[in-house]
């Protein structure tokens, strides 16, 4: 019988994905011990309330309050609080002991990142966080090792599964927004308190931790360019489903070209866009995630899977694991994170995009000649004009009748585009703009 060495686990927090973890350590221990090459032992389960319900059934002499002398006999140790403090605190005392340090805190990484990933470096500790970026989806990991020999240049992902699940309830179903938010919310896909999804602040989280990973550079949280779903309203899913698009919140991070120099710069966004019926990212339906990978050599490459979930999420922490308990094994010190390219951050004023522009205008002559000069003058150019007359609006006080143009744009400058909608909305042409939506992945 094979004798392993005795490796211990420090699992810091017992919520739904915490106790899943711990449930599957504890019922795959010998399997896990087996691919790792080392006795993996579930020390303790540090939380802030011993009499809380827990979503698995576990020993609660494994349970305990004191978190810091847990972390002080592990060799590996299991962050899954959630939140900046005392999460960072605790990850920084498990790394100056000498642990490696499992992770599944997004909002952690993308603020504390850098610094953290330099104590490691600095230890010979490692710090691992497949579980940060789409729950069960292996992303991370093919990011910082398959796709090392070759040259990222665009991540498009849906990585939010509570705004999928409400933008496919609002295509598919035909609910307003707040309906299937209710729904979301009724079945556990939304926290009470939707901000941070609805918002795409969870979303822009994982951006700056897919672009740092993808492009070699630290992004901070703070450079990605953030809009959330709130304002997208049924008319715009239904009108873009006739028009053949699919509305979904994408996390976009590019490798672009800064205007100004024409060097090598790096843009990082999270916004609603319109994504073609015929894109792989628009069959991603319900609380599912997918991230979809264009690299110069591998060509294009899509992950998809559960976003989220107790046990899904629990089987990236417990791959994180067994790797770190296989170079315990092996020995030596830990991969630092690669940020050697360095390359500036811009703005999203420099990025590359489309827009689709629905505009409520004076149905008169010279309206369509005055909005395509609009255009021309910004730096942008019409694709596609579809003109529906909206009728005689007002017509019993005097007002003009009014049509409807829905407009799509070539690529150009965001930059570009944005200035043309500021001109368009203080033309006397315009009545209205009802809608701006920008176009990706066509």
């Amino acid at each position: 019988m094979i004798e392993y060495r005795t490796l211990k686990i420090a699992l810091l927090g017992g919520g739904t994905v915490g106790s899943q973890v711990a449930r599957l350590l504890l019922e795959n221990g010998a399997e896990l011990s087996s691919r790792s090459g080392a006795r993996i032992e579930l020390a303790g389960i540090a939380v802030r309330d011993l009499d809380k319900p827990r979503d698995a059934a576990l020993p609660r002499e494994l349970f305990t309050t004191d978190a810091e002398q847990l972390i002080l006999g592990a060799d590996i140790v299991v962050e899954l609080m959630g939140g900046i403090e005392p999460a960072r605190e605790l990850i920084v005392k498990a790394l100056n002991s000498g642990a490696d340090v499992v992770t599944g805190n997004k909002q952690l990484l993308a603020v504390h990142g850098p610094e953290l990933f330099d104590l490691a470096g600095q230890v010979g500790a490692q710090l691992y966080y497949e579980a940060a970026v789409g729950g069960a989806i292996p992303i991370i990991r093919p990011l910082r090792d398959s796709l090392a020999g070759d040259s990222v240049t665009r991540i498009l992902g849906i990585v939010n599964g509570t705004t999928n699940f409400v933008l496919d309830r609002m295509d598919v179903d035909g609910d307003e927004l707040g309906e299937a938010l209710a729904v979301a919310t009724e079945l556990g896909y939304a926290e009470a308190d939707p901000t941070a999804d609805i918002g795409g602040y969870d979303a822009a989280a994982k951006a700056a931790l897919l672009a740092g990973l993808a492009f070699h550079t630290n992004v901070p949280l703070e450079s990605v360019y953030r809009e959330g779903i709130e304002d997208i309203t049924k008319e715009q899913v239904d009108l873009a489903r006739e028009m053949g698009y699919v509305v979904k919140l994408l996390a976009i991070c590019e490798r672009i070209a800064d205007p100004a120099t024409g060097e090598a710069a790096v843009s990082a966004r999270v916004h609603p866009a319109l994504v073609p019926r015929r894109h792989p990212l628009a069959a991603v339906h319900g609380a599912h995630n997918a991230v979809f990978v264009q690299a110069e050599a591998a060509g294009d490459l899509m992950f998809y899977g559960a976003g989220a979930g107790g046990v899904q999420t629990a089987s990236a922490v417990l791959g994180d694991v067994v790797s770190a308990a296989r170079r315990h094994v092996a020995g030596g010190p830990g991969v630092a994170e690669s940020t050697h390219a360095d390359l500036p951050v811009l703005p999203v004023s420099a990025a590359v995009t489309r827009y689709h522009v629905t505009l409520h205008v004076a149905d008169q002559p010279g309206v369509l000649a005055e909005i395509a000069r609009l255009f021309a003058e910004n730096g942008a150019s019409i694709e596609t004009v579809v003109q529906s007359v909206a009728g005689p609006a007002g017509a019993a006080d005097g007002q003009s009748p009014t049509a409807t143009l829905v407009i799509g744009t070539h690529a150009a400058l965001e930059a570009s585009l944005a200035a043309t909608v500021e001109a368009l909305r203080a033309s006397a042409a315009v009545t209205s703009i009802a809608h701006v939506l920008r176009i990706e992945g066509a």
